[in-house]
C-alpha cells in the first residue's frame, strides 16, 4: 500500500535545468537574472504593474505593512480563521491584530464583522483567500474606501483563483503570495509582493534592499533601515519554470478537486466542500471537507484512520484567538462561526501527481467514516 502525501511539489526537468543553470552561471553580473525574470512572469500572469520576489510571503506582508505606515498603536482587522503568518507581521510593527468572524460558506472574513470592528485606531484590513476560496472583495474594497483603510490581499493560498475577472491578489492596495513547498507554484521557500501603486512599490523596493533606494550612487549607503527578505537566484530559477507551467499546475488542482467532488457524492448531504460562488473561479489549492450541522464528526478520529491507511491529512486552521498568545486579542465570543467550524473540517491530499485511484481510496475511507458516524 503506497503512502498518499497531503502535498508535495511538482518538479520536472525544466525546474532542474533552470536551477542548475542558476547554480552554474547565476553569479556576479547574472545574480539577479532569474529573479527579474520571475518577477516579470508573475506580473504578466496577474496583470499588475509591479512585483518584488521575496524569501517568504510573511516577509512580503511585513514590508508592505511597514510601507503603508503601520506602527505602534494601530489596529489591523483580519479573520480569526487563518494561519499565524497572516497575523504575525502586524505584531512585528507593534500594531494589534483584531480578529473577526468568518462566513460559513467561504470560510473567509465576514465584511459585516469588519465594519463592526472598525475603531479610530484601525488602519488596514487583511483579506485572506483561505484555501483558494475568495473573500467578498467588492464589499471589502467599499469598506476600505468608506473608512480610508488600506486593503491587503493575502493570496498565499489563492494562485489560480479569480474574483469577477480579476486574479486574487491584484485587487487590493497590495497583495502577497507564497511559494512554500506546499503551494501550487513553489520555489521551496519564497514569496511575492505585488501592487499597482508605483509609490508604494518604490517604498517596498527600498525596504527590501536594506533601505537602499533605487538610484542611490553611494556604494553600501542605506537611505533608511530596511529588511533582508530577498529570494535567491536559484529559487527564482525554479519559480520561472513553475510560471512557465502555471496554467497546467492550476488546471491540475481544479481537476483534483472535481475528482473529490465526484468521489464524495455518496455523502454530499453530510459534508460541504470549497465553494465556487457565482463570478469566481477557485484555484482549489487545498480541497477541504466540512461536516454539515448535525453530523457526528471527530476530525482527530478521521485523521487517525488516515494515518493507519498511510494517508496524510491536515487539520483546518485553529482560530487564532484560541492560541492563547498575548499578542493576539479579540472580543470574547465574537467569532462563533470560526469556533464551530475548525474541528469539523479536514484538508485532503492534493499534490500534482496524485492518482485517480489514490483519490478514490481517500474518498472511500471518508465515506466509510461518515456513514459509520451518522
Amino acid at each position: 500500500m503506497n503512502k498518499i502525501f497531503y502535498t508535495k511539489p511538482s518538479i520536472t526537468e525544466l525546474e532542474i535545468h533552470y536551477a542548475t543553470d542558476a547554480a552554474t552561471n547565476g553569479w556576479g553580473d547574472n545574480c539577479y537574472g532569474y529573479i527579474n525574470r520571475f518577477e516579470d512572469l508573475f506580473k504578466k500572469h496577474l496583470g499588475v504593474k509591479h512585483a518584488i520576489a521575496t524569501s517568504s510571503c510573511t516577509g512580503a506582508l511585513h514590508m508592505g505593512l511597514a510601507a503603508i505606515g503601520i506602527k505602534l498603536g494601530d489596529e489591523v482587522i483580519l479573520a480569526d480563521t487563518n494561519w499565524i503568518a497572516s497575523a504575525a507581521p502586524i505584531t512585528y510593527l507593534s500594531a494589534k491584530p483584531v480578529f473577526v468572524d468568518i462566513l460559513p460558506d467561504t470560510w473567509c472574513i465576514d465584511p459585516v464583522k469588519i465594519e463592526a470592528a472598525i475603531t479610530p485606531k484601525t488602519k488596514a484590513i487583511i483579506a485572506v483567500h483561505l484555501y483558494g476560496n475568495l473573500c467578498e472583495m467588492d464589499k471589502i474594497m467599499a469598506i476600505g474606501k468608506k473608512y480610508n483603510l488600506a486593503v491587503i490581499e493575502d493570496a498565499a493560498e489563492a494562485i489560480g483563483s479569480v474574483y469577477k475577472g480579476r486574479k486574487a491578489g491584484s485587487i487590493g492596495d497590495f497583495g502577497v503570495f507564497s511559494f512554500h513547498g506546499t503551494k501550487t507554484v513553489t520555489t521551496g521557500e519564497g514569496g511575492m509582493f505585488i501592487t499597482n501603486d508605483s509609490a508604494l512599490y518604490e517604498k517596498v523596493f527600498t525596504l527590501s534592499n536594506h533601505g537602499r533606494a533605487r538610484g542611490q550612487t553611494k556604494q553600501f549607503w542605506p537611505d533608511m533601515v530596511g529588511f533582508k527578505y530577498k529570494i535567491s537566484n536559484i529559487q527564482a530559477a525554479i519559480g520561472c519554470a513553475q510560471m512557465e507551467r502555471i496554467e497546467q499546475l492550476i488546471s491540475r488542482k481544479r481537476q483534483i478537486f472535481q475528482l473529490y467532488v465526484e468521489g464524495l457524492k455518496p455523502v454530499t448531504d453530510k459534508i460541504l466542500m470549497n465553494p465556487e460562488l457565482t463570478g469566481t473561479v477557485n484555484g482549489f489549492w487545498m480541497p477541504t471537507i466540512v461536516a454539515r450541522s448535525g453530523v457526528t464528526f471527530d476530525r482527530q478520529k478521521l485523521l487517525d484512520v488516515f494515518k493507519s491507511e498511510l494517508i496524510d491529512g491536515r487539520v483546518f486552521f485553529w482560530p487564532l484567538s484560541s492560541l492563547g498568545l498575548k499578542q493576539f486579542s479579540v472580543v470574547k465570543n465574537s467569532t462563533p462561526v470560526a469556533y464551530a467550524l475548525y474541528d469539523k473540517a479536514v484538508n485532503l491530499p492534493s499534490y500534482h501527481e496524485i492518482s485517480s485511484d489514490d483519490i478514490r481510496r481517500v474518498c472511500q475511507i471518508i465515506i466509510s467514516y461518515i456513514n459509520s458516524n451518522p
